[in-house]
């Protein structure tokens, strides 16, 4: 139980610690690559389209790997990688290196997440509420990580804000190092240990259940990830955009408005488990979507920026009890097989934040883009709202199902 304890808070703060500088450098970056490298739009676009085209690739593959070897060095790999892409923008003269940082950045948040999450769910067995911690870790980086950059970068300038996400990248790594002994025996989800595989896959073990087969009995779940992941992106886009060219404020006011939201997501997670193990799943799920799109369709008739900040928070809360419990629905399901899981559940997360972002970016150039665009996303959270009986009847019915010989 405490060795549990130790890998728990050790995840945790690994998460805590790569997460927080990445949001950072994701609301930065942009910013800095005009300002400073004197990038065009378009170059900015091939820059952060770079670093997600190649975590999108990288992920099948980290999800393998996180089947075959050791899941806390594999995590310590990708946070190395992870701090060189940031040294690499803080040291870059131009736009030409800051391709290659965002290359390392793409493959080092591939290999990262996906074991790490891989990891978390190894521990699920003993504590439900794994995800949910995790997730309330992440976002306690993020704001904290937001706070301390919105506050040196007048003095250190973005580049050195830049060193400072390398150093806690850097951290992260020595953490995933550090010793807590085997991982507790995990079972395959509705079928009992599975021969060969008593102990955790990551400890040496290859699991059982090849990407085609995951990706079968995931497909269903897959959908609604996706869903989830494309409005959080889009909204969180369109939000930022409204403020800065709908009601014209600046970086500070804007991060003032994203804030409390980031509070929210790392106070409520455990607590809103508590919620669903006395709703169940399904009905949180199904009701979780269904505020953030009367929310999403709220923000389109919001005033002033300080509406818009609260509509944002009950936004926020909705997503911190829907995400957490798609990520323990997808680990369940995997079995012993958790890396190429959570590398199927990372890539379709990532495609669905890449089409919100650019479809949302697409609609807020139009006329009367905000409202159509927020209205957009509250429509397809509805259509998600009402898939989540019958997707998790479907990815049930496949857990108990017997797999064919």
């Amino acid at each position: 139980m405490a060795q549990g304890k130790r890998r728990a808070s050790q995840n945790e703060l690994a998460a805590a610690l790569t997460r927080g500088p990445v949001e950072v450098l994701d609301f930065f970056l942009p910013l800095w690559a005009g300002s400073a490298l004197g990038a065009s739009a378009a170059g900015v676009g091939a820059l952060t389209a770079l670093e997600t085209l190649v975590s999108f690739a990288v992920r099948p593959l980290a999800g393998a790997l996180a089947d075959r070897f050791d899941r806390g060095r594999l995590a310590a790999i990708g946070a190395v990688l992870y701090g060189l892409s940031f040294a690499g923008y803080a040291v870059t003269p131009g736009l030409g290196p800051a391709f290659a940082a965002a290359v390392l950045g793409g493959a080092g948040g591939a290999i990262f997440w996906v074991a790490l999450r891989a990891r978390v769910g190894e521990g699920l067995d003993g504590d439900k509420a794994a995800f949910s911690k995790l997730f309330s870790a992440e976002g306690g980086g993020t704001w904290i990580a937001f706070v301390a950059a919105m506050t040196l970068v007048p003095r250190i300038d973005y580049r050195g804000v830049f060193w400072f996400g390398a150093a806690a990248c850097a951290v992260a790594a020595v953490v995933m190092l550090a010793p807590t002994g085997p991982a507790a025996p995990r079972t395959t989800a509705g079928q009992g240990t599975t021969a060969g595989q008593g102990t955790t896959a990551g400890q040496g073990t290859t699991a059982g259940q090849g990407f085609g087969q995951l990706g079968r009995r995931l497909r269903p779940m897959l959908l609604l990830v996706v869903i989830t992941a494309l409005a959080e992106a889009g909204v969180a886009l369109l939000l930022l955009m409204h403020l800065q060219r709908g009601h014209h404020l600046q970086l500070g006011e804007i991060a003032g408005v994203f804030l409390p939201g980031f509070i929210v997501y790392t106070t409520l997670p455990e607590y809103l488990h508590k919620v669903t193990g006395r709703l169940g799943r399904t009905t949180v799920l199904s009701l979780a979507m269904g505020c953030s799109a009367v929310f999403a369709a709220g923000l389109s008739f919001a005033p002033n920026p300080l509406v818009l900040t609260g509509m944002w928070v009950l936004s926020a809360a909705a997503f911190a009890a829907a995400i957490p419990v798609e990520q323990e629905i997808v680990a369940e399901a995997a079995g012993v097989s958790l890396g190429r899981a959570m590398g199927i559940y990372e890539s379709a997360t990532l495609l669905g934040a890449t089409i919100g972002a650019f479809t949302a970016g697409l609609l807020y150039g139009t006329g009367s883009g905000w409202r159509a665009a927020c209205l957009g996303a509250a429509v397809i959270l509805l259509a998600g709202a009402a898939l989540v009986r019958p997707v998790l009847r479907a990815v049930t019915a496949r857990e108990k199902a017997p797999e064919p010989q």
